[in-house]
């Protein structure tokens, strides 16, 4: 099972970054986990604050624009997680066959 897993953070050029291994306890491996486990936990917490903040009927358009970008990041980050566990996903089962 030597397939490309898409890791959860992009090159400085903005463009995605891929880790080719057969070893899920790498160590490249085993901090992609962490960093994808800490962007889920980020977009839970901010799902939170979200409630909070729409409930206030003081917040402000300022307030409001900036709770509207973070959890546009949020959203990207765990899209592109769904899209890597997917990935692999799909490699284990085609190499289960």
């Amino acid at each position: 099972m030597n397939g490309l897993r898409l890791l959860p953070w992009s090159s400085p050029e903005g463009k995605p970054c891929y880790l080719s291994t057969d070893d899920d306890n790498s160590r490249l491996s085993r901090k992609a986990d962490e960093i994808e486990a800490l962007q889920l936990d980020m977009g839970s917490q901010l799902l939170g604050h979200a409630s909070a903040l729409l409930d206030d009927e003081k917040a402000g358009n300022g307030e409001l624009r900036f709770l509207a970008c973070r959890l546009s990041e949020a959203l990207t980050d765990a899209l592109r997680i769904a899209e890597s566990r997917g990935g692999r996903l799909l490699e284990h089962d085609v190499s289960a066959e």
